[in-house]
């Protein structure tokens, strides 16, 4: 069980996701559950299948309400086992308050085309990276002209896109979805101004190994996205900003806060404050801490330690953070110890 989403639905009730199999990508049998939690009741209705595409894993799974109050599911499928063969795929529900999974009435590939100019942009962005020291001297430009390479190929630009955390919805009524690639090992917004209609992508948040991004936005519209450290030790959260409603990022950078290559998710609070769920280690996965900043990301201090284990080996990962309309904050996420493999539901006030 792993990589969990939630949803509130206009009755109260909690609406949430995972999947599970014998294994990730190279499983076949890996499919999204779901399950509900009632409104005003403690313990969690029995599971259900959400997706399963017959002989491929299905992983990756988020969902969310848009301003319609249509439910939405997205998730990928991943092809030959390869994460950079991902296709991406949703499921829109009208019907999803009764109990058992939603009564799902479309479903469709979502096909992303990066243009031309995704090759320039790559190439121009490492550029105006940071020199990243002595002990990349020497095979940081062969990387990069791997990946400039890779970027004027359609298959490999087109494909391997993947979810991991929630949407943001922008006040104009666009919605930015947050993907990344495990392939070229950077990050890209996909956006729709017509409710999901027709896709377009923002340039690439081009950097070394920020993936799975998490958004959120000041409140004067800059919007920040705060992303998992896939390159070189020591490792950050890295963040990138962009001040034209998702289409064009700055260069990426790091903050000082650690990131062991594992993801996090952000959330705004009804009161404006910033709130950020990670693992704050440089190696592994065996804390959980939530993080809180007063002034949009300029600092930020450590409320909390969710999780904490002696143990290296056990892990506290994935998590996702939505807030009530009653105020009260959600959090689930992966919980991995003594071979024992969950998804954990925690409540927070503020």
């Amino acid at each position: 069980m792993h990589s969990s989403s939630l949803v509130e639905l206009p009755n109260g009730d909690l609406l949430a996701c995972w999947f599970e199999g014998s294994g990730e990508r190279k499983a076949d049998d890996v499919k999204i559950m779901g399950a509900r939690l009632q409104r005003g009741k403690q313990k969690w209705g029995k599971p259900f299948v959400m997706a399963d595409t017959p002989g491929f894993p299905d992983c990756n799974p988020i969902l969310f309400l848009n301003q319609r109050n249509e439910l939405f599911l997205f998730w990928i499928v991943v092809k030959s086992n390869r994460w950079e063969e991902s296709i991406l795929k949703y499921k829109r529900a009208n019907a999803y308050l009764d109990e058992g999974a939603p009564q799902w009435n479309w479903q469709d590939l979502i096909l992303l085309k990066p243009g031309n100019g995704f090759q320039q942009v790559i190439q121009e962005k490492f550029k105006a990276l940071p020199n990243r020291g002595l002990s990349w001297a020497e095979y940081a430009p062969q990387y990069e002209k791997m990946l400039v390479e890779a970027a004027a190929e359609k298959t490999k630009r087109q494909s391997g896109w993947m979810t991991r955390t929630l949407p943001l919805f922008l006040d104009s009524g666009r919605l930015l979805l947050p993907l990344y690639s495990d392939g070229f090992n950077f990050s890209l917004i996909a956006y729709t101004d017509d409710f999901g209609q027709h896709w377009q992508v923002s340039e690439p948040l081009v950097g070394y190994g920020n993936v799975q991004p998490s958004l959120i936005q000041e409140k004067g519209g800059a919007i920040h996205a705060y992303m998992r450290d896939n390159g070189d030790f020591p490792g950050r959260v890295m963040r990138s900003v962009s001040v034209d409603n998702g289409e064009t990022w700055q260069a990426v950078e790091d903050i000082p806060i650690q990131n062991p290559g594992a993801s996090l998710h952000m959330l705004k609070l009804q009161d404006g404050r910033w709130l950020m769920v990670n693992n704050n280690l440089e190696e592994g996965r065996n804390q959980l801490h939530l993080n809180l900043s007063e002034d949009e990301g300029k600092s930020w201090q450590t409320l909390m330690i969710i999780e904490e284990s002696e143990k290296p080996s056990d892990s506290f990962s994935y998590p996702t953070l939505i807030q009530a309309a009653s105020g009260l904050v959600h959090l689930s996420y992966s919980y991995r110890s003594n071979n024992q493999k969950s998804i954990v539901h925690a409540q927070l006030k503020f």
